[in-house]
């Protein structure tokens, strides 16, 4: 199930949102008073949260949801070990070990094993599918081990409470990468105001558009011209199918992420941001401080800063954060290449650019960061090599052709798409808090993005999210 999914947004919310006022009721039955006040109890909406969580990831796997319930179980366990005096770093690197294991042997384990088949030695692997999601809570539950191994944040002594942390739908398949010490006081006290609900909402459509009206609707360019055979087309074919990935890419994944931000702020979670316009950067290096924000400080805060950070082997701990980075992506070459790929542009930079960046007209910047983040995403795409290698050449002439007719009509057949894809690639919805009776215009917008991507999504047959096999 997906949140631009019919089924999601007409019968699966309006059941949640049943169950959870319901539960809200019952919840006012057990607040207590305390000597700081009324102390409201979470139990009933939280055990609503977790049944549809875990309906929700059942309902595309329906076996691997027992797998992710024995993990949340193990660093469950883990937690309350770090908690004591004794056992605080055996259980730290239990669990780190353990979720690292389940990682690579779900994603990685195939990999490994034609890497070997390739060197003369065969090794008998059998087939696993990837489970969805899986290294987005593998991810957050070593952040909750770390966290609470810190004394950052306290171990959770309710196993009902870390499942709901780790299951909660709005973040479980395609993240951002939720860190238990940003919402573990809003697990058991939070409060949700109209304000919360109004803006929560609102995101969730802004998402829902960036997913149906655009990324959905352009990804039939950016397959056409390279899911087939790069070959087949021109120069100018390879970069608009290139140029439309960039764009899906983009819309698709940050489309997940407003919807999913959204929806914790409708329940009144306050999830950290995972975009700010990327593609308005004017390096790489700034590029991948607003590109899947939660990813880049998780690497920051529990890699690159342990390893010595900027005070020792800079350049060494940049290129181990980036293969990580690509590994985390996929267990093919192109991801790792891919990670190196900008890994290398970032530590150059540091060196060079950075030193001399305000010396460098603007519109250098920019244009420099968006042809290497775009040839970045052509890497990506591919996990045929031969394939990657074919565009790359098309891209830069070698090519049967310059331009053709195809090209020329994917330009003007989608023309205002492209226009929408560009400017809602910039901040443009910040305008719309400097004009008085802004929640009039912003409810305006919700009600024609939904009537928009419900029309689209009536028999649509194209509505997968990019994210869900990472």
């Amino acid at each position: 199930m997906v949140f631009s999914d019919l089924l999601f947004l007409f019968e699966f919310l309006a059941a949640f949102a049943l169950c959870y006022l319901v539960a809200g009721l019952i919840d006012r039955n057990g607040a207590k008073m305390t000597p700081e006040g009324l102390k409201k109890s979470f139990k009933g909406r939280n055990l609503v949260t977790v049944i549809f969580s875990l309906i929700f990831y059942a309902w595309g796997e329906p076996v691997y949801v027992f797998l992710m319930i024995f993990c949340v179980f193990v660093n469950y366990l883990c937690g309350i070990a770090i908690d004591t005096n004794k056992n605080r770093r055996l259980g730290l690197v239990l669990g780190i070990i353990f979720n690292l294991a389940v990682l690579c042997t779900f994603k990685y384990l195939g990999f490994f094993a034609g890497i070997l088949g390739n060197l003369g030695l065969h090794v008998s692997v059998p087939t696993l599918a990837l489970p969805i999601g899986i290294s987005f809570y593998t991810f957050q539950s070593m952040s909750y081990l770390i966290d609470v191994y810190r004394k950052d944040s306290p171990p959770q002594k309710r196993f009902l409470d870390l499942l709901f942390y780790i299951s909660m739908f709005p973040q479980l398949i395609a993240g951002p990468i939720v860190r238990y010490g940003t919402i573990a006081r809003e697990i058991g006290d939070r409060k949700v105001t109209w304000d919360d609900f109004a803006e929560g909402s609102y995101r969730f459509l802004i998402g829902l558009g960036k997913k149906v009206i655009i990324a959905n609707q352009i990804s039939t360019v950016a397959d056409y011209f390279l899911a087939a055979n790069p070959e087949t087309f021109s120069t100018a074919g390879s970069w608009i199918g290139l140029v439309a990935f960039t764009f899906q890419i983009y819309y698709d994944f940050s489309g997940y992420s407003d919807m999913a931000i959204g929806l914790g702020r409708c329940l009144g979670f306050h999830f950290n941001e995972n975009f700010d316009h990327p593609y308005i950067s004017r390096s790489i290096t700034e590029f991948w401080r607003r590109w899947h924000i939660s990813l880049g400080s998780f690497f920051r805060d529990y890699l690159y800063i342990p390893l010595g950070g900027n005070r020792r082997h800079q350049a060494l701990n940049i290129l181990i954060v980036w293969f990580l980075t690509g590994m985390w992506h996929g267990a093919s070459w192109n991801f790792i290449i891919w990670g190196l790929y900008f890994g290398i542009i970032v530590m150059v930079e540091k060196y060079t650019l950075l030193k001399i960046y305000d010396k460098i007209p603007k519109v250098f910047l920019h244009l420099y960061s968006i042809f290497l983040f775009t040839l970045g995403w052509g890497i990506f795409y591919f996990d045929d090599l031969g394939k990657m290698k074919t565009l790359f050449a098309s891209l830069f002439g070698n090519a049967g052709a310059a331009s053709d007719f195809t090209a020329v009509s994917a330009l003007t057949n989608n023309f205002w798409l492209w226009i929408a894809a560009i400017v809602f690639a910039m901040p443009v919805r910040r305008l719309f808090s400097n004009f008085k009776g802004v929640w009039y215009l912003r409810a305006a917008v919700a009600v024609v993005i939904l009537i928009f991507s419900v029309a689209l999504l009536v028999g649509a047959t194209n509505n997968p999210f990019l994210y869900f096999r990472f």
